[in-house]
C-alpha cells in the first residue's frame, strides 16, 4: 500500500516509520532543514532523538508531491499536524487539486479560535470528502516508535477509510480497533488533554494517589457529560480514546499535558514552562474552547474551569484545589 504521512513531529515521525516496516511510505515536511536531517541520518533528532527510521522511509518537501503518492483508492493519507495547523494544511492541499481518497487525522483538541473538533474542519475545509475518519487512543510516540505495544482506534462513518487504516497500521505490535463515534473518539483526546494538566498539578503539589483516583474518575465524567451533549455515545468514553487516552496522559511521564501541570504547581509561569517543554501541548490550546463550549451548554466542568483558571487567570495551583475541595456534596 501507498501511504502518505503529512507532517514530522514526535507521532508523524512514529507512525511514518511503522507504516513503512510494510508500506511505501512517504513522510511530508514543510522545513527543508528537518528532511534534509531526516534523509542523512534516518532520525528526527528535533522531535526523537535516538530512534533509527526504516531505510526503505522517503521524504519529501513539496505537498503536492506527497499528495500525489497517495492518490490511489487503495492508498491512505494521514495528516499528523497540531489542532492548530489542520486548517492551514487542508486549505494547502484543496489549493494542490490532489486531495487522497481516504484521508485520517491524528490531532487531538478543539480548534481555538472557533472550539470546533477536528473534523469539522476538515468538514469545512475539504467538502464532500466523505472518506475519512480520526485515529486516536493512549499512546506516546517514543514507545510505538521503539516498536512497543499500543492499540488505536480509527473512527469513521466510511467502511472504505475504516478498511485502510486498519490494512495500513494494524501489523507488528499496533493493534487498530475500528468504530464510528467520531464526536466521541474526537472529544475524549481533546478534553483528556485538559484533565492531564488538572492531575499534574495535583500530583506535583504532592497531593497524593487518593486525589489522583479522584481527578481522573471526576475527569472522566465531565468528558463524557460534554462528549454525549456533542452528539457522541456514552460508551465511547469507557473505551481506548476515552478512558485509556485520560489514564495514560494523566499518568504517564512522557505526557506533555501532566508535565505543564506538574511544572506550574512548582510555581513557574506558563510562559516559562512552554518554553522549557519544547513541544505542543495540546491541553494549554484547547482549555478555554473546552470550558467555553461547556458553558454554552450548560454542563458543569468543574476540573475543567480549575485548570482554566490556573492557565489563564493567575489564579494559584493550590488555591484551585482548594476550591474544588469546597464544592458542596451532591450524588454522584
Amino acid at each position: 500500500m501507498k501511504v502518505t504521512v503529512l507532517g514530522a513531529g514526535a507521532w508523524g515521525t512514529a507512525l511514518a516509520g511503522h507504516l513503512a516496516k510494510r508500506h511505501d511510505t512517504v513522510l511530508w515536511a514543510r522545513d527543508s532543514a528537518l528532511v534534509a536531517s531526516l534523509q542523512q541520518r534516518h532520525e528526527n533528532a528535533r522531535y526523537l532523538a535516538g530512534v533509527m527510521l526504516p531505510a526503505s522511509l522517503r521524504y519529501e518537501t513539496v505537498l503536492s508531491n506527497a499528495l500525489d503518492h497517495a492518490q490511489a483508492a487503495e492508498a491512505l493519507c494521514v495528516i499528523a499536524a497540531p489542532v492548530a495547523g489542520l486548517r492551514g494544511l487542508c486549505q494547502a492541499m484543496r489549493d494542490t487539486a490532489r486531495v487522497p481518497c481516504n484521508l485520517i487525522w491524528l490531532c487531538k483538541g478543539f480548534e481555538a479560535d472557533s472550539s470546533m473538533l477536528p473534523h469539522q474542519v476538515v468538514a469545512a475545509e475539504l467538502p464532500g470528502h466523505g472518506s475519512n475518519g480520526a485515529l486516536s487512543g493512549p499512546s506516546f510516540a517514543r514507545e510505538a516508535a521503539l516498536g512497543l505495544p499500543v492499540a488505536l482506534t480509527v473512527a469513521s462513518v466510511s467502511a472504505a477509510c475504516r478498511e485502510r487504516t486498519v490494512a495500513a497500521f494494524h501489523h507488528d505490535a499496533m493493534r487498530i480497533y475500528t468504530g464510528d463515534d467520531v464526536v466521541g473518539v474526537e472529544v475524549g483526546g481533546a478534553v483528556k488533554n485538559v484533565l492531564a494538566i488538572a492531575t499534574g498539578i495535583s500530583d506535583g503539589l504532592g497531593l497524593g494517589l487518593n486525589a489522583r483516583a479522584a481527578l481522573i474518575t471526576r475527569g472522566l465524567a465531565e468528558m463524557s457529560r460534554l462528549g454525549v451533549t456533542l452528539g457522541g455515545r456514552a460508551e465511547t468514553f469507557t473505551g481506548l480514546t476515552g478512558l485509556g487516552d485520560l489514564i495514560l496522559t494523566a499518568t504517564g511521564d512522557l505526557s506533555r499535558n501532566r508535565t505543564v501541570g506538574v511544572q506550574l504547581a512548582t510555581g513557574r509561569s506558563l510562559a516559562e514552562v512552554l518554553a522549557a517543554l519544547g513541544h505542543v501541548a495540546e491541553g494549554v490550546r484547547c482549555a478555554q474552547a473546552v470550558l467555553a463550549l461547556a458553558r454554552a451548554h450548560a454542563i458543569e466542568m468543574p476540573i475543567t474551569q480549575a485548570v482554566c483558571a490556573v492557565l489563564f487567570d493567575g489564579v494559584a495551583p493550590r488555591d484551585a484545589v482548594s476550591a474544588l475541595l469546597r464544592r458542596d456534596a451532591r450524588a454522584e
